[in-house]
Order: structure tokens, then sequence, then C-alpha cells
């Protein structure tokens, strides 16, 4: 289901090795990287490849190399020869635009291939039965787009999807990362352009939200750490999770930790479905602000049998003497609280925003 991206402009460091050991623990299934390279380069990315390779077999994972045929050649690899790949760990190959329809299906008798979602046409799919494609091992990838404002649209997505579904393929796109990103431009790697910037864990959150996208990957090259914990929790316990910036109450520590929506979800709010069951202290009355998208609220006791219920605002709301705001989910996670669902679980943890001063750029 969730995969990542490593690139070979450089020698694989031992923190790219951890870093692929750590995503494959939590259940991350493939690795994607990119043949495209400058002439000059292309002894190096032979001998990366096949360290790349190597690492993805350790850890049990598919790799999937974007390519042309002149760019294997360079690199001393061929078409041709789809076992000398296969031998190196390499499963699937992702087809460059001049690729014929011709020799992509030849390929699908060997090796996984990955065609381009976005422009894949009817025709297209005739000619490649013509040719006796197997179906059964060619996928459709999304692209990524490293320039500001060329990412694809929504609505676009939604459709081609819908249409790739239908001539039964799976659907392969890319999510921002936020850490190690991609140069020259920095300005992260996303297949639609309204998840440009976003968190990454939100981004896949909506991706998996929206039915028919089977694979998702990191289009960068790394994720920060808090956004590692959101991937791992939600990996091995289905939970999200939402990091907290503290408002000056003595109740901030009452609303931390595990929480259900309520399987009567709310419009407005996310209701902690056992808050109101647990032994806590008098609530009083501190902090009873205008409560904005995100605010973490605990009832005092001037609601009566309602104190102690703790929500999250998924709109702005208004001051409420009875309400305190005791925190306020951080700016990268508010997206999340849109996808909590009736009986979803998440979990609040103190942590402050892990935005934009936290992307390290990097020519990963």
């Amino acid at each position: 289901m969730f995969g990542m991206s490593i690139f070979m402009n450089e020698e694989l460091s031992e923190e790219t090795k951890t870093y692929v050991k750590r995503m494959s623990d939590i259940g991350f299934s493939g690795i994607f990287t990119s043949m495209h390279i400058p002439e000059d380069d292309a002894k190096k990315y032979a001998s990366r490849l096949k360290v790349l390779g190597q690492l993805a077999k350790e850890n049990k994972l598919d790799l999937m190399i974007d390519i042309s045929g002149e760019a294997l050649e360079k690199a001393g690899f061929s078409m041709e020869k789809p076992t000398q790949l296969k031998e190196l760990g390499v499963t699937g190959l992702r087809m460059d635009y001049a690729i014929s329809n011709e020799k992509i299906a030849h390929l699908s008798q060997k090796l996984k291939i990955s065609l381009n979602a976005s422009t894949i046409t009817e025709k297209d799919l005739i000619e490649l039965k013509e040719f006796n494609a197997d179906f059964s091992n060619l996928e459709a990838w999304h692209n990524y787009y490293p320039r500001p404002e060329t990412g694809l649209s929504d609505a676009f997505f939604k459709e081609k999807n819908q249409w790739l579904k239908s001539q039964g393929f799976t659907i392969e796109a890319f999510i921002p990362g936020n850490n190690q990103l991609r140069g020259p431009l920095y300005e992260q790697l996303p297949t639609l352009e309204s998840q440009r910037y976003k968190n990454p864990f939100a981004s896949a959150l909506e991706m998996l939200a929206m039915k028919n996208v089977d694979l998702i990957y990191l289009g960068d090259g790394g994720i920060t750490e808090k956004t590692f914990e959101q991937f791992k929790m939600w990996q091995e316990e289905k939970t999200i999770l939402l990091h907290v910036k503290e408002e000056k109450t003595d109740y901030f520590s009452n609303v931390l930790g595990e929480h259900v929506n309520r399987m009567d979800a709310a419009q407005l709010v996310i209701r902690s479905a056992n808050a109101r069951f647990k032994k806590i202290p008098p609530v009083f009355p501190q902090n009873t602000i205008e409560r904005k998208k995100g605010s973490v609220t605990l009832d005092n006791e001037k609601y009566l049998r309602y104190e102690g219920e703790i929500q999250i605002c998924k709109t702005d709301l208004p001051q409420d003497d009875k309400v305190n705001v005791v925190g306020k989910i951080c700016c990268k996670d508010l997206p999340l609280v849109d996808l909590i669902k009736g009986g979803d679980k998440f979990y609040l943890k103190r942590g402050g925003c892990h935005g934009k001063s936290e992307f390290r750029k990097s020519s990963h």
C-alpha cells in the first residue's frame, strides 16, 4: 500500500539505509527510483542501482525504476535483458513515453510494468492487447510534479482513476515528503497540486479515502520524525496521531492520550466517546475563548452532566463560558481533523507544528 522514493544522484548513505529499514519495519512495501540520469553519471548510477537493489531485497521491498531505453544503456543495462535487472532486485519498470506499446507488451511478460496513469488511452490498451501484453503485470502510475502549480487537479485525478479502475488497473500516486526534499526546486513532489506542502500523513489518508488508489508512494526522499510516528501508529494500530499545542490552563494533561470518535459522529466537532466516563477532578472555567478549527476543548462544570467531555472543533465555533479551550491541533495536522470518521481511533500528543521550518532541503 505505502512506498518510498530513494534517488541515486548520491551514494546511498548509512542514513538512507536506516531510513529504508525503518520504513520497511512499519509496513512500507516498495521503493521507487529514477534512471533518468546525466550522461557523466551513468557509471555511478549502475553501481548505485546494485546497492539499492540489494537493499530492496534485504528488506523484501518491491523496486520500481523510472526508465528510458537510453538511460538504461548508458548505465550498462538493457531492456532486451530484463533478467539482468531482476537479478539486481528490480521488480518493475516505469515506462518513458517514448517507449513503444510493442516493447511494453514484450517486457510485461517478464516484469511488472508501470504505465503513465495520466496519459494512457483506450488506443494504448487496444495496442497492448494486440501485442499480447500480460495485463496482470501492468499497473498505472501517476507522475509527481516538482514545479509548483503543475500538479493534477483533484477532479481530473478522480475521473481518470475511475476509468483506470474500470479497466482493471492497480493505481499508484505520489504524496509529498517533508524531509530530504529533492532539488533543484525543493518544492515537494506530489501528484495532486492540492497536496503540495501538506503533511504527508494527511495526504496519505486523503488518498486512502478516495478508494481508487492502491499504492501510495512518498515522492520526496524522507519524512520528519513526527510524520514517521504518525505513519507508524497508523500502520500498527490504525490510530490517527495528532500533535497538540498547549493552551494555558490547568487541564491540558486531561485531554492527552487515546480516544475514539463517537460512532454517531457530530457535524461540527469530534467527540471523545469515553471522555465523560473517566474520573477527573472538577473542571473550573478557564480560557473560555472563541473556538477556532482544531481547538481541543474540555467542558467545564457549567455544562453540568457534560463536564469533562473532550472535543476537537471541525470548524470555527463561538466562545462559550461552559467550554475551556485547552489546546490546539498543530497547523500541519489540521487536515487530519476532517478525516476522522465515526468510530475512528485518534491519539492526542503534546507537540508543536511540524511545518516548513522542519523541511531540510537536500539533493536526495
